[in-house]
């Protein structure tokens, strides 16, 4: 069991090599919270190697940073994982958005810090690496612990919602945080 406080220190980028670890870390993620991502575990354990690949490549090119915090030993397992990407399309003369997806922090690191560190990091990245003024998520309805979450952190309710993908009877709610110039002005150092 992980002590109390996670550091920033296991932060880093994904890279397209790391897409065993990328792979893991997924199966873990759809069968840990199984109505969160699109995918099903099923599908995924259907992938090849080559398709993990790719994924991982996607996941670490342009357009995209994907952080991850991993344990501190040979093993090197995923703990948490957020990823932000540019919207596409941009809608002309809006500051330029991205968004957060594939969030994910393994059951034995929760409620230890590390969504909050890896939180930042990704404001960071947002703003920094990909120029975006504007970050965006969407939370489903009923996740009251996320919603909070994501307010403490600075992000808003925009009023717009969405069918939740897996449920089309729930609704996803957007909220988006106006990136600060400290975090358009900070460097993951990677």
């Amino acid at each position: 069991m992980p002590s109390a406080g996670a550091s920033t220190a296991g932060i880093r980028r994904l890279t397209a090599g790391d897409w065993q670890q990328v792979k893991a870390v997924r199966l873990e993620m759809l069968a840990d919270t199984p109505m969160a991502y699109i995918e099903s575990l099923d599908a995924a354990r259907r992938q090849t190697d080559a398709q993990w690949q790719e994924r991982a490549k996607a996941m670490s090119g342009d357009g995209s940073v994907t952080l991850i915090a991993e344990e501190n030993n040979p093993a090197r397992r995923i703990r948490g994982l957020m990823r932000v990407a540019l919207t596409h399309p941009q809608k002309a003369g809006n500051p330029l958005h991205a968004v957060l997806i594939s969030v994910y922090v393994a059951p034995e690191y929760r409620g230890l810090g590390l969504a909050d560190e890896l939180l930042v990091a990704c404001c960071d990245a947002a703003a920094h690496d990909l120029g975006a003024h504007v970050l965006e998520l969407g939370v489903h309805e009923d996740n009251a612990r996320a919603l909070s979450f994501y307010q403490r952190h600075g992000f808003s309710l925009t009023g717009e919602s969405k069918p939740f993908p897996q449920d089309k009877t729930k609704r996803e709610l957007i909220m988006e945080h106006r990136l600060t110039m400290s975090e358009r002005n900070t460097d993951l150092g990677g």
